[in-house]
């Protein structure tokens, strides 16, 4: 079947489309429907269905005689520590620490916080949690501690699992009084903490609220399967808000378990015991979905890796891992590429490695320029895939079904929709728009199955930031437009489009002009406010290492470049070279604090922030540019 065959079957029957992918996952209790509208616009799938995500993730592979298969591989080349457990040894392990949670009275539909660095034990967390009902809320290790109090009292967990520390190239990170910290902070009280001592640090524990990760499994009966309802949430993950406040989206358990699996083959093209690697953290969706969940679900081979695109030791790690592992399918941020690309742009390291393994790599997490992708295809000699999701989504929206049928590349774009997603371009007013036209990015409802059905204890919070702009949509908050083909680009955020003496402009746009510039690495566009244009452009330049023009005729070039690509009506004449630009921890430039500070208005240190001291620099340059007074 053509992709054209499958998404057309999912439109002319949404149910029996899903009900059909329901039949690939083990069920305590099959569901009687697949979507339930009761309650529209809020929708829920699976509902009357009884399920357990760590039986279908680990238990059924050992059933099926596939115990000795390696589940999960960790590489951290910061410990310069590798080993492999196997889909027999996780299900002693994570039944362990499952029985051991329960004995201290942790049951179904209690939260358990999970603040852990890339190690296996922060997956077995997750599935002891899955195995016997409990919702998780992983909150990515290194937290700021009032950030992590934060949501301790709006997720009320009755306990919370940490580890004594992560590890960073070259530093500790120190978990344990960071995770002291958040607990006197929060109003609401834990009953108990369990800590994972690291070799590196071990933590100081407090006598009758913190147990030893091993210690307190010791002597323990393991804990059996729990099934729970489709609707049940498997998971809460923190998004950042608008307001500063987080929002938990909710994962619910039977449509996870069903989307993950269907887009484990379709999608990412690859069979049970195949390895894929999906370079992220267990703190971001990525993690979740294509580090935890769905590779096991699929029974693959996951990697649990602790380290660094470059730095760890060079910027051939990643293909070192790939080479030595067989990834079969890689997925990682455009961000992580560019930090490669940087150090190593003629790709020396890739030389010194069998990649005859990899068959396809996938980027998401943000924009991929033309550009990085352009060089990822030269250098790997496979296709490289752009594909657009969400935290709120838990998978892609927007993708190159490599499983399905390999689509053409179009640079820029993240393909088509995928099956359950009905992607539309709409104006301010909610009016369809035509193709090649910029507009907001909207879904029409119901979204499929594993998508969030509300934010946690938050459902008007929900309506408002995502169903009341549009009636009948889910709103992305990004803003493209859809070709002729049906090709989806993701331009900017709707709050990166800006508007020039009455011209709506994408600042992507202009980002793929400038990364074109051979002595970029990097770069990112902001609008900047402007007495008489209301809004303009504004260009920041990271440059490639060895690259020795001077920076003002770098900056000349992109100019003449924009001005050639775009048009004069971009009025873009300003730019700058900076070393680096500020970053959340998963990759993602952090363009609205640039902004509040070139505007000189007051700001809210991002919590997700790699680097507050960047900010500085970027205040700085654009202090130089007559900006940030």
């Amino acid at each position: 079947m053509t992709y054209a065959d499958v998404y057309q079957s999912w439109k002319d029957d949404p149910e029996a489309f899903w009900m059909h992918a329901a039949e690939a996952i083990d069920w305590t209790q099959k569901p009687s429907k697949a979507l339930f509208d009761e309650n529209a616009p809020l929708y829920e799938w699976y509902v009357d269905g009884k399920v357990n995500t760590c039986w279908n993730a680990v238990d059924r592979h050992v059933e099926a005689g596939r115990g000795d298969q390696t589940a999960i591989i960790y590489d951290s080349p910061i410990t310069h520590t590798k080993h492999e457990i196997t889909y027999a040894e996780l299900q002693t392990r994570v039944a362990s620490l499952a029985g051991a949670l329960r004995a201290k009275g942790v049951e179904k539909g209690d939260r358990v916080l999970i603040y852990m660095p890339m190690v296996p034990e922060a997956l077995e967390a997750m599935l002891a949690c899955a195995r016997i009902g409990a919702v998780h809320s992983v909150v990515f290790g290194g937290f700021a501690a009032n950030e992590l109090a934060v949501r301790i009292d709006d997720a009320q967990p009755k306990c919370i699992i940490a580890a004594s520390c992560g590890l960073e190239p070259g530093r500790v990170v120190h978990y344990k009084p960071l995770l002291d910290g958040a607990m006197e902070q929060s109003t609401h009280k834990v009953d108990f903490c369990v800590i994972f001592q690291r070799e590196q640090e071990v933590a100081k524990l407090e006598e009758g609220r913190d147990f030893d990760w091993h210690g307190f499994q010791y002597g323990v009966d393991p804990a059996e399967c729990v099934p729970v309802e489709g609707n049940h949430p498997a998971y809460i993950l923190y998004t950042s808000g608008t307001t500063g406040a987080p929002k938990g989206v909710v994962r619910p358990t039977a449509g996870h378990l069903v989307a993950l699996n269907w887009t484990m083959k379709n999608i990412y093209n690859v069979d049970p015991g195949d390895v894929f690697w999906a370079a992220s953290d267990v703190g971001w969706v990525v993690g979740h979905s294509y580090i935890c969940y769905a590779p096991l679900i699929t029974g693959n081979t996951t990697i649990v890796f602790e380290g660094k695109p470059v730095g760890t030791p060079d910027a051939g790690t990643f293909w070192r891992v790939i080479s030595e592992h067989k990834v079969k399918s890689f997925f990682t941020a455009p961000t992580a590429f560019r930090a490669v690309k940087r150090e190593d742009p003629k790709g020396e390291f890739v030389k010194k490695y069998d990649l005859s393994c990899l068959e396809q790599v996938y980027l998401a997490g943000e924009r991929a320029d033309p550009d990085t992708i352009e060089w990822a295809q030269d250098q790997l000699g496979v296709p490289v895939i752009d594909h657009w999701w969400q935290t709120e989504t838990g998978y892609a929206i927007a993708a190159n079904p490599l499983g399905i049928e390999a689509l053409p590349i179009k640079l820029g774009s993240p393909a088509v929709p995928m099956p359950g997603f009905d992607v539309q371009i709409l104006d301010e007013a909610g009016h369809k728009m035509g193709p090649n036209e910029l507009g907001a990015i909207a879904i029409k409802l119901p979204l499929p199955p594993g998508t969030l059905p509300t934010l946690w204890n938050a459902e008007e919070r929900f309506k408002k930031s995502y169903l009341q702009q549009f009636p009948g949509y889910y709103e992305t908050g990004d803003a493209g437009m859809i070709d002729e083909d049906g090709y989806l680009y993701i331009m900017a955020r709707t709050d990166d489009v800006i508007n020039v003496a009455g011209h709506r402009l994408s600042t992507g746009a202009m980002e793929e002009v400038l990364a074109a510039h051979p002595d970029v690495a990097e770069c990112a566009v902001i609008g900047v406010t402007d007495q008489l244009k209301g809004q303009l452009p504004m260009g920041f330049l990271c440059l490639n290492s060895g690259s020795d023009k001077p920076h003002d005729e770098v900056v000349a070039d992109v100019v003449k470049m924009v001005r050639g690509k775009i048009g004069p009506v971009a009025a873009f004449k300003l730019a700058c070279v900076v070393d680096r630009l500020p970053k959340t921890r998963s990759g993602k430039i952090l363009r609205g604090t640039m902004v509040k500070i070139a505007d000189s208005e007051d700001f809210k240190m991002p919590a997700t922030i790699d680097d507050p001291a960047i900010l500085d620099e970027i205040r700085v340059a654009l202090q130089k540019m007559g900006y940030a007074k």
